[in-house]
């Protein structure tokens, strides 16, 4: 027997702002409000819903109920999602689950953050007893550290990370959600003059941390067109894997779970990288982005640099890289920012990109990035990939 068929079937993203003064709950009503007046749903028939875990309102073990008493929803099945960048894929992967088996009919993942008005995170683990101590507490120690590393095996070439840096840039100006102060064209010249923040991690190697929110909508094909829902994403392909090499005592902190995840990853959707017509991923630094490159098999370990400086990577090229300007350049909204780029994959799969719209646009690779572990990689690496239907 076929299996039923699940379909990303809508979507709504607010702009990203500055220290809104508001909470997740906030936004999250209101990219629910954009995504009820955008599908035409009525409230009471979510009867599903994923909350992707948010940095302002910290370790709270309750906030998917809450959420639902914020905003009067009602589910039948209802999910809190903690991977961090990787929340929203594994929300998605969770409703198409919880679909398929009958235990809700719409489900929303939805993802809402406010870090830049309110940081509340308390990640505790190894954190206060081994990184914090030696300033290692937030990301970009951690990926200078990275980078070091990297360098050290197999060199970094500062062109290549400008250029993702630059690229996003040109896609983020043609985004209306973007951060406004991101919205301006960016420079070899700017990038090579912003200060290092972690040696040899640059300010615009970086994110900028901001408040939003976005929601999916997740159902079957036949719900879906039965709604009048013309425009699909349908997942065809995901993999995921947390605390890779976890058990080494001394692993390589070069290599992420993507490597591992790549060959099952493309042997479900039938396909292999160089046909992936657009590439949407995680990327919290520059670096991250050519690790992925490399790991998922569109070049080979240390060539990163190599394929970004030789292949087209606008709207307009080969293979276009992040064409919502990604986090780099659009700002990164707490935890909600694993969605920032599922949700851009998703626009330009309905042909909705505007001026920045991919032709041809007929699959999409999605990543997430999730948790900083104390010595190791990042922790959980996952991928989707998305065909239209």
């Amino acid at each position: 027997m076929t299996k039923q068929r699940i379909a990303i079937a809508n979507y709504a993203e607010i702009p990203n702002r500055l220290k809104t003064g508001r909470s997740a709950y906030d936004l999250a009503g209101e990219a629910l409000a954009a995504l009820l007046a955008k599908s035409g749903l009525a409230l009471e028939e979510i009867d599903g819903l994923s909350v992707t875990a948010a940095l302002s309102e910290g370790t709270n073990p309750f906030l998917a109920a809450y959420m639902c008493e914020a905003l009067g929803l009602s589910p039948t099945w209802l999910n809190l999602s903690g991977t961090g960048g990787c929340s929203a894929l594994s929300g998605v992967m969770s409703a198409v689950s919880a679909v398929r088996e009958g235990r809700c009919r719409i489900a929303v993942v939805l993802s809402a953050d406010a870090p830049s008005t309110n940081y509340r995170a308390d990640f505790g683990a190894q954190r206060p007893e081994f990184q914090e101590p030696q300033a290692a507490g937030r990301p970009p120690a951690a990926f200078g550290l990275l980078m070091c590393r990297y360098a050290h095996q197999y060199g970094l070439k500062e062109e290549a990370l400008a250029k993702v840096a630059m690229v996003q840039r040109g896609h983020a100006v043609l985004n209306d959600n973007a951060l406004p102060k991101l919205r301006t064209p960016l420079t070899l010249e700017e990038y090579k003059a912003s200060r290092v923040v972690a040696d040899p991690l640059r300010l615009l190697d970086s994110v900028m941390f901001c408040d939003g929110a976005n929601a999916l909508v997740v159902t079957s094909e036949d719900e879906a067109r039965r709604r009048g829902w013309s425009k699909l994403a349908i997942p065809t392909a995901f993999a995921e894997i947390t605390n890779f090499n976890g058990r080494e005592p001394l692993a390589d902190i070069t290599e992420s779970g993507f490597g591992h995840l790549a060959p099952r990853l493309f042997a479900q959707a039938g396909m292999s990288p160089a046909q992936v017509r657009m590439f949407q991923p995680y990327d919290d630094f520059t670096i991250a982005v050519q690790m992925q490159l490399e790991q998922l098999g569109f070049c080979e370990r240390g060539q990163g640099a190599k394929f970004i400086l030789d292949t087209d990577l606008t709207h307009q090229g080969k293979l276009p890289l992040n064409t919502g300007g990604g986090q780099i350049s659009a700002g990164q909204p707490g935890l909600a920012g694993g969605a920032l780029n599922l949700v851009e994959g998703v626009r330009q799969l309905f042909g909705e990109g505007g001026l920045r719209q991919v032709a041809g646009a007929r699959n999409a690779l999605v990543t997430g990035i999730g948790v900083i572990p104390y010595g190791r990689n990042w922790s959980t690496s996952a991928a989707m990939i998305l065909e239209a239907a």
